[in-house]
């Protein structure tokens, strides 16, 4: 099953309560592709409006006393096999927590080699200690160039795996995919939370961000 939300991250919560001289430095480390790296109008990289940035933003108010660091290791137009052949550099940076969003890019190399990427990745945070969160897909718009839903196909099916991946280790999940999805049942339109066809904007991230910061009971 998907990650108890009250305990999962309990320990780090408390650590991140904790003050002066008893507290340390904490790192979140955010792993993926243009998303996460704040990638708006390619080549036009929003570092603070992306949900990396919102997350700590979130974090600090919610924890003043606490020493956060986020980091960002993501690169545009990468994959999850990319991405976990150069893990051993994410681990370098000590994470506490691993966030990883690579669902996006991954209909390039399909579910199977997608699912064997993020299981060595998760398998390797949770050997070093860390807390790993799963981030599923952002929408997209697509128009005349996807015949069929191809694309739109294939980001419900990442997604899925995704969910599946976070249920079958027992890790935590930020349902972007379940967010935009919402969003756009509530009646908002998805060009206002886009910057591009396949980029959030600061509002998208921010729902992103939404989803991540329930695991430490900011929203």
């Amino acid at each position: 099953m998907i990650a108890d939300r009250p305990s999962y991250l309990a320990p780090l919560i408390a650590e991140l309560i904790t003050a002066w001289p008893a507290n340390r430095c904490i790192n979140l480390v955010c792993h993926g592709h243009s998303v996460p790296a704040g990638y708006v109008r390619t080549p036009v990289v929003d570092t603070l409006g992306a949900y990396p940035h919102q997350v700590l933003s979130g974090l600090k108010e919610r924890f003043p006393n606490a020493v956060l660091n986020v980091i960002v290791t993501a690169i545009g137009g990468e994959h999850a096999e990319a991405g976990q052949a150069r893990f051993s550099q994410v681990l370098g940076h000590r994470p506490d927590l691993v966030l990883i969003d690579y669902g996006t890019n991954d209909r390039g190399i399909g579910l199977t080699r997608a699912r064997s990427a993020w299981e060595m990745m998760i398998r390797a945070a949770t050997a070093a200690g860390a807390k790993v969160l799963l981030v599923t897909p952002a929408h997209e718009v697509y128009g005349d160039g996807d015949p069929g839903g191809t694309r739109e196909q294939g980001r419900i099916a990442h997604a899925q795996l995704i969910r599946t991946l976070a249920s079958e280790h027992g890790v935590a999940l930020a349902d972007a995919d379940a967010a935009f999805r919402t969003y756009r049942a509530q009646g908002g339109d998805l060009l206002d939370v886009l910057s591009q066809t396949n980029h959030p904007n600061r509002a998208g991230h921010a729902l992103i961000a939404r989803e991540i910061l329930r695991w430490f009971n900011v929203v």
